[in-house]
């Protein structure tokens, strides 16, 4: 059974920092390119940054380029997201998500996903 856990969320103030994980088991986590997404209330599900099965390609959303940062640990089936200079507008649940086939940018291509967690941004 494939289960991907996210961990980080939290409440912080504009400016800050935070940093989520995303924990997998239940698969051969190296051969998927993992990403991660976001939905905030009221609004459509988003990608924000993937990382590919190596580790040496990355992709970002225009709104988070330059602020976060998508790593990832194959020895500890392990993808993490460092978010620096939070935003009101990066509120939102994040996900994690992992994807057999491509390094993409689609929601709809991915296989598996966590249930999210929670990063609320004050202003």
């Amino acid at each position: 059974q494939v289960q991907l856990v996210e961990s980080g969320g939290g409440l912080v103030q504009a400016g800050d920092s935070l940093s989520l994980s995303c924990a997998a088991s239940g698969l051969t986590f190296s051969r998927y390119a993992m990403g991660w997404f976001r939905q905030a209330p009221g609004k459509e599900r988003e990608f924000v940054a993937v990382i590919g099965q190596s580790g040496r390609n990355t992709d970002y959303a225009d709104s988070v380029k330059g602020r976060f940062t998508i790593s990832r640990d194959n020895a500890k089936n392990t993808v993490y997201l460092q978010m620096n200079s939070l935003k009101p507008e990066d509120t939102a649940v994040y996900s994690c998500a992992a994807n057999t086939i491509v390094m993409t940018t689609r929601a709809d291509r991915y296989d598996y996903w966590g249930q999210g967690t929670q990063v609320t941004v004050s202003s």
